[in-house]
């Protein structure tokens, strides 16, 4: 048999689906490990084997650099101007950028193509870091014009932000598009709960680096080490050949991931996962934020990054659990009761009275987030048609990081004016609203169902 023609940098033969300009005819009987039924290699087994060995590392990695720059922004700018609100507000500034700035380089990407798109992100996301950093420490004294040019800089700095999640969603499931139809359905599940589960595990690596670096070097170095990562792990991803995939509208090739869409979106019920990511990303921001007052409190706010790591590490572990949780409970459901559980959780934000005990309640408010966040994910992936489910996810993105904006902002404010145990209110009303948008999404699926 013929092995597929889609190259990989793991070999020049490698195994990984065929790319859009593939000869149909020549290549269609493709290797038989790339085809094999599932229940004989294993669903996870499959995707290295579409995508080539290096894509998943290389996907992980080079999103790591984003989550590390609100909590970088955050730590840098408190240390500096010895203000939680101006902190606060910086973090939100670089927020509300990516916000804007996602929607618009994922539309350029389907335009033109990820690579160059995704090149030029890289560059001009590196320059605006840095300008960051050098602009925090020229500043002498943080009066409003000073604060203003420290905000409008941040927000550059998450304007630019390269979106290297939803793109490598888009990639996926142009690649899984090659495979036999039977085998399309269980290898988007996968695909789509590997990349949640690779969010969760960026949303541990980042916080816990940023902590790291900045308490034992100085608040300066997480973020000149994001700009080096962004410019060296982004611009593998964008060259990858697994780009070939998604080349842009321009192109005319037919069955790529730039096409346009032959059915519309429903935008009222995608508004309905979309604001549940608003509040999701509203309780990692405002947690953020709050646990930089906490620590500043009873240690040092160079720690919470490290604090906040904790809570990201045991949201992954149960992320990872959702692929065994019995298929008849639903996507809606999963979210309704995670989400119920989040919120009682949160409340234990307001006990603790020392970093031991706060260790212990990060711990425990973790464990439903990963679950909650993959749940929302996934009922946007059944909301949104399939020729538009690159926008939706993008959409899904971006409003994670508005909630974070928003989340970081109020809290900020709160923990200056009235202490943290205010600001951790933020988390807890976040993680409420969840709850109740959980719900509104068991309607809507629910309808979507009779309807069908």
């Amino acid at each position: 048999m013929t092995s597929p023609k889609f190259p990989v940098p793991d070999s020049p033969t490698s195994d990984a689906a065929p790319g859009p300009g593939t000869d149909t005819a020549r290549d269609a009987t493709p290797a038989p490990d790339v085809v094999a039924p599932a229940k004989k290699v294993g669903r996870y087994s499959m995707l290295p084997r579409i995508a080539g060995k290096s894509y998943i590392p290389l996907g992980l990695f080079a999103r790591v650099p984003l989550a590390m720059l609100t909590i970088g922004v955050l730590t840098l700018v408190t240390a500096v101007s010895q203000s939680y609100a101006i902190g606060g507000f910086a973090a939100g500034a670089v927020g509300v950028g990516a916000a804007i700035g996602a929607p618009l380089i994922g539309y350029l990407a389907d335009r033109l193509g990820q690579k160059h798109v995704l090149l030029v992100a890289a560059v001009l996301n590196a320059i605006a870091v840095g300008a960051v950093v050098v602009l925090v420490y020229a500043t002498a004294e943080f009066t409003t014009a000073a604060t203003a040019a420290v905000l409008g800089t941040t927000f550059l700095a998450g304007a630019s932000s390269p979106q290297v999640g939803p793109l490598s969603r888009v990639r996926w499931m142009a690649l899984i598009k090659k495979m036999p139809k039977e085998q399309q359905g269980p290898l988007v599940d996968t695909a789509l709960s590997l990349e949640g589960t690779a969010d969760e595990v960026t949303f541990v690596l980042g916080p816990a680096l940023v902590g790291l670096l900045a308490f034992m070097v100085a608040p300066w170095l997480p973020l000149v080490l994001a700009a080096a990562m962004t410019l060296t792990l982004v611009t593998m991803f964008a060259v990858h050949p697994t780009q070939l995939a998604v080349t842009g509208r321009h192109s005319g090739i037919a069955g790529n991931a730039g096409y346009l869409p032959a059915e519309s979106v429903n935008w009222f019920k995608v508004a309905v996962p979309v604001a549940g990511m608003v509040c999701m990303g509203a309780f990692f921001g405002s947690s953020q934020t709050a646990l930089t007052a906490f620590t500043g409190v009873f240690g040092s706010v160079d720690q919470a990054g490290l604090m906040y790591a904790v809570m990201g590490a045991s949201s992954a572990v149960t992320a990872l659990s959702v692929a065994y949780w019995p298929v008849s409970f639903k996507h809606a459901w999963r979210w309704t009761l995670t989400a119920g559980l989040m919120a009682a959780g949160a409340v234990m934000f307001l006990l603790p009275d020392s970093l031991g005990t706060m260790i212990v309640v990060l711990l425990l408010v973790g464990l439903p987030v990963g679950p909650t966040m993959v749940a929302i994910f996934s009922v946007g992936s059944v909301i949104a048609p399939p020729q538009w489910m690159g926008t939706v996810m993008t959409a899904l993105a971006s409003g994670v990081v508005a909630g974070t904006a928003l989340g970081s902002s109020i809290a900020g404010a709160l923990a200056q004016s009235s202490g943290y145990q205010s600001a951790f209110v933020v988390p807890i009303a976040a993680a409420g609203s969840l709850f109740l948008l959980g719900l509104a999404s068991a309607m809507v699926l629910r309808r979507q169902v009779t309807v069908r």
